[in-house]
């Protein structure tokens, strides 16, 4: 299954939110929709979940208008928005039925999630009897339990310590093992460069970034090169000002072309202790920054 969105458009008033958004999130793969705030990225879910309809621009499953009483779609909100004061069971149930299942194959799916999650304790509690963290597996359990075709996930990971997260990581790779479209919005570039197979980075209402992640970070120059090494003065000391230390204490290297690739390596295994020598890609953090900033370019 493939999902697009092609040409989208979407005004409020005078304010022109999108301007042509066109992306394809394929099923099986995980799909990163980034951008700084106010760049269009929740303008773009909602006009995908049929919240509102945008200007012009289609919405397509398999190069199909999609049929939303067909397809259906799972969605964490950023934002909780589950009933604090209302019972745990109750309104999950509720939501799972809204979504056209019935009462008993609710309670079932629910109680499933609620187990694998491992949240069963809270089961008939209120919601805002639990810590941050267990509310948002609650909330997850809401775009979960009618068994989505698609599911988007807008920061997902927020208000998790590190073993809920892990948790929360084991499920997502299963959604997306069961070849469903699983959609990512976060700020957080290390789950979504550990997650998605492909980005697409929204900037002004316009996608300045699209494509596979490794494609992507190998169209970068290829003229740096990081070194790990025990001997790193002797080395910053012959290579000068093209060598510096970066952050984590490795050393990188600018290469004046990048056809000098193997001979400046050679030349780094030959004449120093050298523990790790590679050619530099940038992290999606490095990549999102350059791409979401005021005078990034629209990509072509």
């Amino acid at each position: 299954m493939i999902l697009e969105l092609k040409n989208i458009e979407k005004s409020f008033g005078d304010n022109k939110v999108l301007k042509g958004v066109s992306f394809k999130a394929e099923g099986g793969k995980a799909f990163g929709l980034l951008g700084r705030n106010g760049a269009g990225k929740t303008t773009s879910i909602r006009i995908l979940m049929d919240v509102f309809r945008a200007n012009s621009g289609e919405v397509l499953i398999d190069s199909q208008p999609i049929n939303y009483d067909k397809i259906g779609i799972g969605y964490l909100p950023e934002e909780r928005g589950l009933y604090p004061k209302k019972i745990i069971i109750d309104q999950l149930a509720y939501f799972a039925e809204l979504k056209g299942m019935s009462h008993k194959a609710a309670i079932k799916s629910v109680d499933y999630w609620l187990e694998r999650l491992d949240v069963t304790e809270y089961r008939n509690k209120r919601l805002d009897t639990l810590s941050k963290g267990n509310q948002q597996k609650i909330q997850l359990v809401t775009a979960l339990a009618h068994d989505p075709d698609i599911i988007i996930l807008d920061e997902p990971f927020a208000g998790l310590d590190p073993v809920n997260a892990m948790l929360l990581k084991d499920v997502v790779k299963e959604q997306i093992a069961k070849g469903k479209v699983v959609l990512f919005s976060s700020h957080q570039m290390n789950y979504i460069e550990e997650f998605c197979d492909s980005i697409a980075i929204l900037n002004k209402g316009k996608i300045v970034l699209h494509g596979e992640l490794q494609d992507i970070k190998r169209n970068y120059p290829r003229d740096r090169l990081v070194v790990r090494a025990g001997n790193s003065n002797a080395i910053l000391a012959d290579f000068g000002t093209s060598c510096n230390v970066m952050e984590n204490g490795n050393l990188i290297i600018r290469l004046t072309d990048a056809s000098e690739k193997k001979a400046v390596m050679i030349r780094l295994v030959e004449n120093y202790d050298i523990d790790e020598v590679k050619v530099f890609e940038p992290s999606l953090n490095d990549i999102f920054v350059e791409f979401a900033s005021d005078d990034a370019k629209e990509d072509n």
